[in-house]
C-alpha cells in the first residue's frame, strides 16, 4: 500500500514512525535509529510528514523537504488531544500522524539556517544577560553583609565598588577583597560577551532589509527587529496581524460561555523572550512620550484613561500588528498613515 501520511515522534537517538495510506489504514509502524532516518525517507515516495515543533524539528524539516516530502510542524499542545492512550512513543507518533491531516490544524513555519543562527545568538545573549544579573546580585548581596550598600543599576558595580572597598579596607579581610575582585572580573567577562553578541546581532540586522524596515517602528530597535524577522519568517503563515499578537501572547485570555464574553489578562503564550522585547520597547516609548509630548497623540489619550502597564501591552500589541503588516505587504512604515487614510 502507498504511504500518504507519516507522523514522526522525534527524539535524541530513537525515532518512532507511524504511516497510513489514503484510507487512513495503518501501514507503517517502526522505530528508526538516528543514522537510519535519512536512508529510510529518501527511498519513500513523496508524502505528507508531520512532526512536533521541538528540538531538531527544523533541521529534519529542511532535510526531508530536500528529499521531496511535504513537511508540517505542529505545536505539541495541538497534538496532545489526539493521543488516545497513555503517553509513549508509539501513541505520540500515531497522534502526530492523525493531527497533521486535520484541515483546520495550525502549522509552524520551518525556519531557515540563517534564521536559526541569529536566534541562537539571541538565546546565547539572553543567557549571558541572566548570568550577568545573577553575578551582579551576588556581589551586591555580599557587600551588603558588610554594610556596603550600592544604588540600583548594574553600572554602579564597576564604578563604585573599588572605591567602597578602598574606603572600608581596614574593616575587610584580604580574602574577602580578593573574592570581590575575582567576582568583578567575572562580571566584566560576562558583560563583554553580551556586547560582542549584540554587535553580531546588530551586524545581521544591518545586512537584512526586512529587519531594517521594522526598526523604523517606534518602540522597536535592532535587537527586537532581528528577533521578529527571524521568528516570524514568512509572514504569510499568519492571516492577519491579530494572529501574530495572539501568537506572542499579547491578547486577552477568554473564559466565555453562553454568549457572554469574559476577557481576562493577557494569555502570555508563545515566545516569552520576543514578548518581553516588545513590552520593554513599548515601556521605553511610553516613558519618552510622557517626557517630551504629554499633550497629544493616541498614546497619551490612552494613558489618561488606563493604567500604564495596560497601555504598554496595548502598544506592544499594536507594534506586533504593524510589524506583520510591513512584512506581509512589503510596505514601509509611515507615522502619518492613519492621518492620510
Amino acid at each position: 500500500m502507498k504511504i500518504t501520511t507519516i507522523g514522526i515522534d522525534l527524539a535524541k537517538n530513537v525515532f518512532q514512525v507511524h504511516g497510513v495510506d489514503a484510507h487512513g489504514k495503518t501501514v507503517l509502524n517502526k522505530q528508526l535509529k538516528r543514522d537510519q532516518v535519512a536512508n529510510f525517507f529518501i527511498q519513500l515516495e513523496p508524502c505528507l510528514i508531520g512532526m512536533e515543533a521541538c528540538a531538531s524539528a527544523h533541521h529534519w524539516g529542511r532535510k526531508l523537504q530536500a528529499m521531496g516530502h511535504t513537511v508540517r510542524l505542529m505545536a505539541p499542545q495541538f497534538v496532545k488531544p489526539y493521543v488516545k492512550t497513555n503517553k509513549n512513543d508509539v501513541a505520540d507518533a500515531e497522534a502526530i500522524c492523525e493531527a497533521v491531516a486535520r484541515p483546520n490544524m495550525r502549522f509552524v513555519a520551518i525556519k531557515t539556517v540563517d534564521q536559526q543562527s541569529v536566534l541562537a545568538l539571541h538565546r546565547a545573549r539572553q543567557g549571558f544577560v541572566r548570568a550577568r544579573t545573577a553575578q551582579a546580585n551576588q556581589i551586591r548581596g555580599l557587600l551588603a553583609e558588610f554594610g556596603l550598600v550600592l544604588p540600583q543599576g548594574i553600572h554602579h558595580l564597576t564604578n563604585r565598588v573599588p572605591q567602597l572597598m578602598q574606603e572600608a579596607s581596614d574593616e575587610l579581610t584580604g580574602a574577602f577583597c580578593l573574592l570581590i575582585d575575582r567576582l568583578l572580573d567575572q562580571l566584566k567577562v560576562l558583560d563583554q560577551h553580551v556586547h560582542e553578541l549584540e554587535f553580531q546581532i546588530t551586524s545581521w540586522h544591518r545586512a537584512n532589509p526586512l529587519s531594517r524596515k521594522l526598526e523604523k517602528i517606534p518602540g522597536i530597535g535592532p535587537i527586537t527587529a532581528s528577533a521578529l524577522v527571524a521568528s516570524i519568517g514568512d509572514a504569510e503563515h499568519f492571516h492577519n496581524g491579530r494572529q501574530v499578537a495572539a501568537w506572542l501572547g499579547l491578547v486577552p485570555k477568554q473564559h466565555s460561555s453562553g454568549g457572554k464574553a469574559v476577557l481576562l489578562g493577557i494569555s502570555k503564550r508563545g515566545d516569552s523572550y520576543l514578548r518581553s522585547l516588545l513590552i520593554h520597547g513599548a515601556r521605553a516609548l511610553v516613558a519618552q512620550v510622557r517626557r517630551k509630548s504629554p499633550d497629544a497623540g493616541w498614546l497619551n489619550r490612552l494613558l489618561q484613561r488606563r493604567n500604564t502597564n495596560v497601555v504598554v501591552v496595548a502598544l506592544a500589541n499594536k507594534n506586533a500588528r504593524i510589524a506583520w503588516a510591513l512584512l506581509a505587504h512589503d510596505r514601509e512604515f509611515r507615522p502619518d498613515y492613519a492621518l492620510s487614510a
